[in-house]
């Protein structure tokens, strides 16, 4: 399963203020109106990121999420999916995904972070990034394909069916962060997908946490959070290796 309403990711050592935190309504290109949780950092360190969720849009692991990267320094927008088919809306264990999923399209998503985006960057000119999980794991690695100029896209157990048809596409570097009991994906699926981007010769890496469920990033997981904190660790020495100096 994909992270719950209760769920919360790991929290951080040292955390940074965050100056700013909420709710708001974002418009794409197309004119839809879609909900994002914006997290803006008292000390920005000049990199925006752009969450993208699992199945479930803008709950509240995602909201605390956002959080959390601004209080490391990073001004953070997460993006909902549902806005052309459920309106803007905060998502909980309650919403009815499941019928809406089929009609998200990957031009879509691509539009909506591309909104996010340029909202982040009225508070800072600097590198964007983009970090998803399950279905927007996938959707993060298929951004690196596109035409929004993105500095690195992450993935925590994404799903290679979403992008095995843009590999050669692909531009921007890639970090993947697996679990290695993953029930979305198996482990066939993500070493063919490894595959295509070695013959593409494209740039990546990629962790594989043995023995962890899928969606291990969660602070409830006791018994995961050296996992946990060696994901952290990961993200944060991708940006920074794929980040040009960025003026605060």
């Amino acid at each position: 399963m994909c992270h719950s309403t209760d769920s919360r990711p790991p929290a951080l050592d040292n955390p940074g203020e965050v100056a700013e935190e909420g709710l708001l309504e974002l418009t794409s290109a197309d004119g839809t109106a879609f909900s994002a949780f914006r997290a803006i950092p008292a000390e920005p360190n000049g990199i925006n990121i752009v969450i993208l969720p699992d199945i479930r849009g803008t709950h509240p692991y995602y909201q605390a999420l956002a959080n959390r990267f601004a209080q490391a320094g990073y001004t953070t927008a997460a993006i909902d999916y549902y806005g052309r088919t459920a309106g803007p809306g905060v998502r909980d264990d309650k919403f009815e995904w499941q019928p809406l999923l089929p009609q998200v399209k990957a031009e879509e998503v691509a539009a909506d972070v591309r909104a996010a985006a340029t909202y982040l960057e009225q508070h800072n000119t600097g590198p964007v990034f983009t970090v998803g999980f399950c279905f927007g794991g996938g959707q993060s690695w298929r951004l690196s394909a596109g035409d929004l100029g993105v500095a690195g896209v992450i993935g925590f157990y994404g799903l290679p069916k979403l992008v095995n048809d843009v590999v050669d596409d692909i531009s921007a570097p890639l970090l993947l962060l697996l679990a290695g009991e993953d029930v979305a994906t198996s482990q066939e699926e993500f070493k063919e997908f490894a595959g295509k981007l070695d013959a593409a010769g494209k740039d990546y890496d990629l962790h594989v946490y043995e023995g962890a469920p899928h969606s291990f990033f969660d602070a409830s997981y006791d018994e995961w959070q050296e996992a946990c904190a060696d994901a952290w660790e990961r993200v944060v020495g991708f940006i920074q290796k794929h980040s040009a100096p960025v003026a605060v």
